[in-house]
C-alpha cells in the first residue's frame, strides 16, 4: 500500500508533528481518567510517541530549512502542555507528590516569561543543555509513572519516581540558570 504524496509531505512538516503533540494531550488525559493496566499502558505509548516527535519536528525544521515563527512559538508550548497536563493528571491520581508538580509547572511558567523578556533584548533563548536534560528526565519520569502498574515483578512506579527526582533537580537547576542569565542581561 502506497502512502499518497500529499500525506507524506504533511508528515514531513514539522508543524504537523507539533500539532500531533497538542492533540495527544486530551487522549492521554482521557485514558488516565479511567486508570487500569490497559489504559495506562496505552496512555504511556501515546505520550512516548508524542515526546519523540519533539526531537523530529526540530530535526526536520532544521534539515529542510522549514523553521517558522509558528513552530518557534508552538513547539515549546506543545512540550509544556504535554508534560504539565500529564504530571497534573498523575497528581490527581495520587501517584506523584503535588508539590513536585507545582515546582515543575511553576518553573515552566516562570522560564517562559523570562524567555520572552530575553527575546525582547534579542538574546538567545534556545534551550540550554540543562533545559534539554530537564526535559529528558521529565519524559523519562512520566512514561513509567503513567504505566504505574508492576509488570513482570518490576515496580515501574519506583523507576518513574527515581527519574522524577532527577527531573526536579534539573528543573530547579535550569530554572536558576535562566534567572542568572537574565540578571546578567539586565546588568550589561
Amino acid at each position: 500500500m502506497r502512502i499518497p504524496d500529499r500525506v507524506q509531505n504533511r508528515l514531513k512538516d514539522p508543524n504537523t508533528l507539533t500539532l500531533f503533540r497538542v492533540l495527544a494531550v486530551p487522549l492521554v488525559i482521557m485514558l488516565l481518567m479511567v486508570p487500569n493496566r490497559f489504559t495506562c499502558f496505552l496512555a504511556a505509548v501515546i505520550f512516548s510517541i508524542a515526546a519523540i516527535t519533539d526531537y523530529f519536528d526540530g530535526f526536520l525544521a532544521r534539515r529542510h530549512n522549514m523553521v517558522s515563527n509558528l513552530g518557534k512559538v508552538m513547539d515549546p508550548v506543545a512540550d509544556k502542555l504535554l508534560v504539565a497536563s500529564t504530571f497534573i493528571m498523575l497528581t490527581a491520581l495520587g501517584w506523584v507528590p503535588a508539590w513536585v508538580v507545582c515546582v515543575i509547572v511553576g518553573r515552566e511558567l516562570a522560564v517562559s516569561g523570562l524567555r520572552n523578556l530575553m527575546a525582547e533584548h534579542r538574546e538567545d533563548v534556545s534551550a540550554s543543555k540543562l533545559g534539554k536534560l530537564k526535559t529528558g528526565f521529565q519524559i523519562a519520569a512520566a512514561i513509567p509513572l503513567i504505566v504505574h502498574y508492576p509488570y513482570l515483578g518490576i515496580d515501574i512506579h519506583v523507576i518513574g519516581m527515581f527519574f522524577l527526582w532527577g527531573a526536579l533537580i534539573f528543573t530547579l537547576w535550569s530554572g536558576i540558570d535562566y534567572f542568572v542569565r537574565y540578571r546578567r542581561l539586565l546588568h550589561r
